[in-house]
């Protein structure tokens, strides 16, 4: 749900490309104590959602997987912008771009991943409270 949630956030850059472009632009280049504590709080989450994938290995429902590609994606990019890869860097200048063509189409991706992965983790918490009640039920 995290992840969904972060990336909801980009409902922003659709409504103010300006704002939400300088923003993270900023963040980027100053790199900050919120710039720091923002990718460190990514980093652990994406290895707990990758360890949470090695660890269920022969139990993973088809959702997990989720955890594993995406938190290889964010470990990759946040690599890729400590080390200052060049591509990375171009790829991101292109999408903050508040005058390039696919900006919509760029964030809108995001947005609907985000508003997706949030969805299905609360449907999944949905269920585990249904499955915590049923089993509850079930003792007495």
């Amino acid at each position: 749900m995290a992840f969904g949630l972060f990336h909801l956030h980009r409902i922003w850059g659709l409504i103010d490309r300006n704002s939400y472009a300088g923003f993270w632009m900023g963040i980027l280049e100053n790199k900050g104590l919120f710039y720091f504590a923002l990718m460190g709080l990514l980093a652990i989450l994406c290895i707990l959602g990758v360890i949470t994938f090695v660890l269920n290995w022969h139990n993973n429902y088809w959702w997990r997987w989720i955890y594993l590609f995406g938190g290889i994606y964010v470990l990759f990019d946040l690599f890729a912008i400590a080390v200052g890869l060049e591509f990375w860097n171009r790829l991101l200048l292109w999408m903050f771009d508040i005058n390039s063509a696919y900006w919509n189409v760029v964030w809108l991706f995001f947005v609907l991943l985000g508003g997706f992965v949030f969805l299905l983790g609360i449907k999944l918490l949905i269920q585990r409270k249904k499955s915590i009640v049923i089993g509850e039920a079930g003792e007495k």
